[in-house]
Protein backbone atom coordinates (compact mmCIF):
# COMPACT_ATOMS: atom_id res chain seq x y z
CA UNK A 1 0.00 0.00 0.00
CA UNK A 2 1.93 3.37 -1.12
CA UNK A 3 0.63 6.16 0.00
CA UNK A 4 -0.84 8.59 -2.56
CA UNK A 5 -2.18 11.39 -0.49
CA UNK A 6 -0.57 15.20 -0.29
CA UNK A 7 -0.44 16.97 2.71
CA UNK A 8 -2.64 19.45 1.15
CA UNK A 9 -4.98 16.58 0.75
CA UNK A 10 -5.29 15.00 4.00
CA UNK A 11 -6.03 18.46 5.93
CA UNK A 12 -9.30 19.35 3.60
CA UNK A 13 -10.58 15.63 4.25
CA UNK A 14 -9.89 16.35 8.03
CA UNK A 15 -11.40 19.96 7.85
CA UNK A 16 -14.51 18.46 6.05
CA UNK A 17 -14.91 15.78 8.52
CA UNK A 18 -14.71 18.54 11.61
CA UNK A 19 -17.12 20.07 9.53
CA UNK A 20 -19.70 17.41 9.16
CA UNK A 21 -19.22 16.19 12.63
CA UNK A 22 -19.95 19.65 14.37
CA UNK A 23 -23.06 20.08 11.65
CA UNK A 24 -24.30 16.37 12.96
CA UNK A 25 -24.02 17.39 16.89
CA UNK A 26 -25.59 20.39 16.57
CA UNK A 27 -28.52 19.11 15.02
CA UNK A 28 -27.72 20.90 11.43
CA UNK A 29 -27.97 17.47 9.37
CA UNK A 30 -30.37 14.71 10.80
CA UNK A 31 -31.48 11.50 10.16
CA UNK A 32 -29.92 9.62 7.62
CA UNK A 33 -27.85 12.14 5.62
CA UNK A 34 -26.49 12.72 8.86
CA UNK A 35 -25.71 8.89 9.75
CA UNK A 36 -24.36 8.93 5.79
CA UNK A 37 -22.32 11.65 6.21
CA UNK A 38 -20.65 10.60 9.58
CA UNK A 39 -20.06 7.30 7.95
CA UNK A 40 -17.74 9.53 5.00
CA UNK A 41 -16.52 11.73 7.66
CA UNK A 42 -14.86 8.26 9.50
CA UNK A 43 -13.67 7.36 5.95
CA UNK A 44 -11.75 10.88 5.09
CA UNK A 45 -10.17 10.70 8.56
CA UNK A 46 -8.88 7.26 8.02
CA UNK A 47 -7.58 7.64 4.58
CA UNK A 48 -5.88 10.80 5.98
CA UNK A 49 -3.84 9.00 8.67
CA UNK A 50 -3.23 6.56 6.45
CA UNK A 51 -1.97 8.43 3.98
CA UNK A 52 -3.74 6.35 1.17
CA UNK A 53 -6.74 6.42 -0.80
CA UNK A 54 -8.40 3.43 -2.21
CA UNK A 55 -10.17 5.07 -4.87
CA UNK A 56 -7.38 6.78 -6.23
CA UNK A 57 -5.71 3.76 -7.86
CA UNK A 58 -8.36 2.81 -10.26
CA UNK A 59 -7.62 6.34 -11.99
CA UNK A 60 -3.90 6.26 -11.39
CA UNK A 61 -4.61 9.48 -9.38
CA UNK A 62 -1.66 10.77 -6.77
CA UNK A 63 -1.83 13.95 -4.77
CA UNK A 64 1.53 13.22 -2.94
CA UNK A 65 4.65 15.14 -4.37
CA UNK A 66 7.22 13.66 -6.05
CA UNK A 67 10.30 12.94 -4.27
Amino acid sequence: MNKNMGTIDKVIRILVAVVVVVLYFTNAILGLLGIILLILAAVFVLTSLLGFCPLYLPFGLSTKKKE
